[in-house]
């Protein structure tokens, strides 16, 4: 692929150290790196003495118990919820615990779709339920900061990003990260629906974004312009292997993911059945049977 992507993977940082990111803005990372988390999940701390706290993170004690020695003598007022994946959500059960706080996000895991929820989808936490479901564009306020409920569905169905007013500063979840794309996979992840997310961050003034995973991105737009023009170039790759002959995606991933490990082909082949399904809707090319990777293709 010829798109360039301008990704930023230097970070410095400290597991289990609270550490101030700008006047309003705290973060600690958990201590659960992979190829999806990167170095861990990054959970942030807006404001001083009643805080919010954004994506508590996984269920691990320690990072939780790392949190609150950080805040010390401060008090948890609200915690927001990005969306309901392992690395993200399933720390909330213990920080309520702990603080009695109540919790923010658009619902639980698959709320943003119709139909069958697909509880056999890896990765989900089906276990946590909002105290507060919230909506797009609605603001959310506490001692010294509000933020913008800024709703992103694509990643899974729920995912809800975060805008910080007083900076002018998206906390972007896993819906654009500065080290990696993000794996849209189907039935809750939604290409079309990520597409469309992306484009209406275009039309929005912030100046930075920290997604959950990773450093910072200084330049939201080129970032974002970069993320679409990715994924329109993957479309095409799709269509381009259907021309020359190949018609299953399991046949496809090793040609379109030549530069990436193996490792990251089961991802890898979530991500194209996406893609396929959106060109599916666009009326580019059809699909035999249910949509699998083992689906003959072709187009129409």
């Amino acid at each position: 692929m010829s798109v360039s992507i301008p990704y930023r993977r230097e970070m410095s940082f400290e597991y289990g150290k609270l550490e101030r990111l700008s006047s309003r803005i705290r973060r600690i990372i958990a201590h659960n790196p992979s190829a999806f988390t990167f170095h861990g999940t990054g959970t942030y701390v807006l404001g001083e003495g009643s805080v919010a706290v954004i994506d508590p993170g996984p269920d691990d004690p320690r990072h939780i118990e790392a949190l609150l020695d950080g805040l010390d003598g401060e008090r948890v007022s609200h915690i927001l919820i990005t969306h309901c994946h392992h690395d993200h959500s399933p720390g909330a059960r213990m920080l309520q615990a702990e603080t009695g706080a109540p919790s923010y996000a658009f619902g639980p895991h698959g709320a943003g779709r119709l139909g069958d929820q697909g509880e056999s989808e890896e990765g989900a936490d089906w276990d946590f339920i909002p105290d507060h479901c919230v909506v797009d564009g609605q603001i959310i306020e506490g001692e010294g900061w509000s933020v913008e409920c800024v709703f992103t569905p694509g990643h899974t169905s729920n995912h809800m990003a975060f805008a910080l007013r007083e900076e002018k500063t998206l906390f972007s979840g896993d819906h654009v990260m500065g080290w990696s794309t993000s794996v849209i996979s189907p039935p809750d992840g939604d290409m079309a629906a990520y597409m469309a997310s992306l484009e209406k961050l275009l039309d929005r003034d912030d100046v930075r974004y920290w997604p959950t995973h990773g450093p910072s991105i200084e330049d939201p737009k080129t970032h974002v312009r970069a993320f679409i023009a990715h994924r329109q170039a993957r479309a095409q790759q799709i269509l381009d292997a259907l021309a020359s002959g190949l018609t299953q995606v399991s046949a496809m991933v090793p040609k379109m993911y030549a530069d990436v490990s193996p490792n990251l082909y089961p991802a890898a082949t979530r991500s194209v059945l996406a893609a396929v399904a959106y060109l599916e809707d666009q009326g580019k090319l059809t699909v035999a049977g249910a949509l699998n990777a083992d689906a003959v293709l072709a187009l129409r």
